[in-house]
């Protein structure tokens, strides 16, 4: 049948090509960010601690002097191996980097810090969580602040420890709250955007022990079940060693013949810190919520609360109000403003046995997510039995978790911790982590891992989503 060409037939098809045209804008592709992708006022901005930059080398470990000029054969390199096109020359009578004092986030100094805020930035890194910011006062928070953006960085975060009063519900909270409050409103005055926290009547830190991972990395296990020796106070004896399936090695026994085998569920309250409920835990957080978010708002800050990490569902005969996602929606709900946020933690969402990425929706979606946490992990019972892996090798989707954060437009920092213990970094670590107590965790190189990854994915996410 041949095609007849009409009137109607031409309206009808100058009609439909309107139609298409009209509707092509809406259907299609945004156009592509202009690479190399970087960070900016309206993404998520990747960001590291002073004490992830590392430290000098131990002195054994120092590489010799140089014994030949620049210009020599061999060169930098020494020995003839590689460098064709010629190095720069050797530094030779550089005079250390200037002393400077910070806490890192394990707690340890860091003495070098010009060097460390070198190997931040190195990595592309341009934000920090974690600085130290002296006795809280207004002139203490801004040379912290000073000092980072005279390296070229910006302190956006920094963590703050609550009066034990405040916690536990104590007769003297109210007056131990006055000098909180002061900190609050310094912290605002000097520019600090957040001020990170946590509430935890007990954290379960002795239910971590060292695990076997990929190639003898080192990984983090926690175990409801794990058995610990205790003295007669209570108190967990240390050092404690593990053969490679978690068993108490039959030489540190020996050390301790007077202690005995508990498990962790089975630990005693501690004196200092008492047995509490799930009930008292909400009243006492309610109380500090009420004081401080008001303060907060004013100054604007915005407050960060890390979840139970590890969630344990009992520590040391006290439950935990941030130990479940609908804890945490509990909590932005007892005083709804921006400066009532959490600390997202993809891997302690996992731990729980929730889904990171749809948790992540739910809480930028609100923007009450106020700093990131960004690690994944493998988990054998929820709550109770995990371990803590390399940032592309657990159960969590971490593209999608990043899209979810992208999606919502969410511009705050994302801290990619809890690096691996690598061997490149196993002679200048003490074996129990950069972070003080934390069995498994490595330095430097684990933390460039674990950047690198991160920045892949938010390249990846900033430009599909």
């Amino acid at each position: 049948m041949g095609f007849r060409f009409t009137r109607r037939r031409m309206m009808q098809g100058a009609g439909g090509a309107a139609l298409a045209q009209s509707i092509r804008p809406a259907d299609a592709a945004p156009a592509p960010r202009k690479w190399p992708i970087e960070e900016g006022p309206d993404t998520p901005k990747l960001c590291l601690s002073p004490g992830d930059g590392g430290g000098p080398l131990p002195a054994a470990l120092e590489p010799a002097a140089p014994t030949e000029p620049a210009g020599a054969p061999g060169g930098r390199g020494r020995g003839g191996f590689g460098g064709y096109g010629g190095f720069l020359a050797a530094k030779t009578g550089a005079s250390a980097p200037p002393a400077a004092s910070a806490e890192g986030r394990g707690g340890g100094l860091n003495r070098n810090l010009p060097a460390a805020y070198q190997r931040i930035r190195q990595l592309g890194v341009t934000h920090l969580l974690g600085v130290n910011v002296g006795n809280w006062t207004e002139e203490s928070i801004r040379n912290a602040i000073d000092t980072a953006k005279q390296h070229g960085l910006v302190a956006y975060n920094a963590m703050i420890n609550l009066p034990a009063s405040v916690i536990y519900g104590r007769e003297s909270r109210a007056k131990d709250m006055e000098p909180f409050l002061a900190s609050i409103q310094a912290a605002g005055k000097a520019g600090l955007p957040v001020v990170e926290y946590n509430f935890y009547a007990h954290r379960a830190i002795e239910g971590y022990y060292e695990t076997v991972g990929r190639a003898g990395a080192g990984y983090t296990g926690f175990d409801y079940d794990l058995e610990l020796l205790i003295d007669e106070n209570g108190r967990v004896v240390q050092p404690i060693y593990r053969d490679e399936n978690g068993q108490i090695t039959p030489e540190t026994l020996a050390a301790f013949p007077n202690a005995r085998k508990v498990k962790f569920r089975d630990l005693p309250p501690l004196a200092n810190e008492g047995a509490h409920n799930l009930q008292d835990m909400w009243a006492n957080v309610t109380y500090f919520l009420k004081a401080v978010i008001p303060v907060a708002e004013k100054a604007g800050v915005r407050m960060a609360l890390h979840p139970n990490d590890p969630p344990a569902p009992i520590s040391r005969g006290s439950e935990q109000i941030m130990g479940t996602v609908a804890g945490w929606k509990h909590f932005v709900e007892i005083v709804n403003s921006p400066s009532n946020g959490i600390t997202f933690d993809c891997g302690v969402t996992r731990e729980m046995g929730d889904n990171p990425v749809e948790v992540a929706d739910y809480f930028a979606s609100r923007k009450r997510i106020n700093h990131v946490h960004y690690r994944n992990v493998q988990v054998v019972r929820p709550y109770e039995k995990y371990q803590e892996v390399f940032i592309d090798a657990g159960m969590g989707d971490m593209f999608g978790v990043m899209k979810a954060l992208v999606r919502n437009k969410y511009n705050g920092t994302i801290y990619p911790e809890h690096p691996r213990a690598l061997d490149a970094d196993r002679d200048r670590v003490p074996p129990g982590g950069r972070i003080g107590g934390y069995p498994g965790g490595g330095g430097y190189t684990g933390i460039t891992f674990s950047v690198a990854y991160a920045r892949a994915m938010m390249q990846a996410a900033l430009e599909s989503v």
